[in-house]
């Protein structure tokens, strides 16, 4: 760090995203990236689009936004479009968050939340989980702040139902009830019919993970015209072309294909049930997931071992030194080969310690 960077930010702890090595050809379960390649037609309307490439994109994105409007039964105005799930956070916070406005999420839950708050000088609190890495629902119902919550939750993969959601957003009616919905069509319930009914909920998703779009980088955002046109004026006062013309155009034809993106889900969720079943038999414990990935432990080795047992046998997951943590795994859901190459290792590395 030089000496030139604010004094403010002396303390800030920048977010760690999954790794990326080079050295090797991995088996890549560490991102919960899709698999499956983009829907047909996106590289068709990608290369539509090249020869347009002087010019600047749709700021307001509105064939996108109509496109998602009609998806999801609502209007343009009830749309805003991201650079990925992350800037459409980080705009929320700038949005809706400060010192007399504080905002409260999971301990156990998407790392970017708390460096957001710091980033931004927001005071937070962080509301613990319970056994089993539960969330409870009463534990945010009339907390009288903004709230962030991931349903299903990273990295347990845990999910509470849609009424649930209700009740945390109908005893909030002065602040955002922020619900973060990038793995909600894995098998979860999603409460995106609820901004119908209530102007603080602001729901969360993406291109990344159910359309196989993670790197063009696409976030949206569905929520009541007043709370999208508070993070339009975030986003003009910050990066007014935030969306490229290439990343437009594939999420655009990849709407056209949801039936593509629906028959990919099913095996993930096939396989995320065959993988689950194939570590009980190998004495892991292993949470309950509704999303496109599982969070699985080991009890005969600590999870850091087996995270680098596994990359140096070629396999990546996703491992934290939290102390509360540590010993679980995030293992991405791939195709059936991936996962089974996975488990190969892991009995390997359970031979090898015995």
């Amino acid at each position: 760090m030089s000496r030139y960077m604010s004094s403010r930010f002396d303390a800030l702890e920048a977010y760690v995203p999954g790794e990326q090595p080079q050295d090797m050809r991995y088996v890549k379960l560490n991102t919960n990236e899709s698999p499956f390649p983009p829907a047909p037609g996106v590289l068709e309307a990608v290369s539509a689009e090249v020869e347009r490439l002087s010019l600047y994109p749709d700021p307001e994105g509105n064939a996108l936004r109509r496109g998602l409007a009609r998806r999801y039964g609502v209007e343009p105005e009830n749309v805003f479009l991201a650079n990925g799930s992350d800037e459409l956070l980080s705009f929320a916070f700038m949005a809706f968050c400060d010192a007399d406005r504080p905002v409260a999420f999971p301990a156990v839950s998407y790392g970017f939340y708390p460096v957001y708050a710091n980033l931004y000088q927001v005071p937070y609190t962080e509301i613990p989980l319970e056994d089993g890495f539960v969330l409870n629902p009463a534990d945010y119902c009339g907390l009288n702040r903004n709230i962030v919550i991931a349903n299903p939750n990273a990295p347990t993969g845990r999910a509470i139902p849609a009424a649930e959601i209700e009740r945390i957003v109908r005893t909030n009616p002065d602040h955002v009830v922020l619900i973060d919905e990038a793995y909600i069509d894995f098998g979860g319930e999603s409460c995106l019919p609820l901004i119908q009914t209530y102007d603080n909920l602001l729901v969360c998703q993406t291109f990344s993970k159910f359309r196989s779009l993670a790197g063009g980088r696409l976030g949206y955002a569905l929520a009541s015209p007043g709370l999208i046109q508070d993070l339009d004026k975030i986003k003009y006062s910050t990066n007014s072309y935030n969306i490229n013309r290439l990343t437009m155009a594939a999420a655009t034809a990849t709407l056209n294909r949801d039936d593509y993106c629906a028959a990919n889900s099913k095996t993930i969720q096939a396989n995320r049930a065959y993988t689950t079943a194939e570590l009980s038999r190998l004495g892991f414990e292993t949470l309950p997931s509704l999303a496109n990935f599982i969070f699985t432990r080991c009890p005969r080795i600590e999870g850091g071992a087996l995270y680098r047992h596994l990359k140096a046998k070629g396999v990546l997951v996703r491992h934290w030194d939290r102390p509360e943590i540590s010993d679980w795994l995030r293992v991405t859901i791939g195709t059936r080969e991936q996962m089974d190459i996975f488990l190969a290792k892991v009995r390997e590395i359970l031979k090898e310690a015995d």
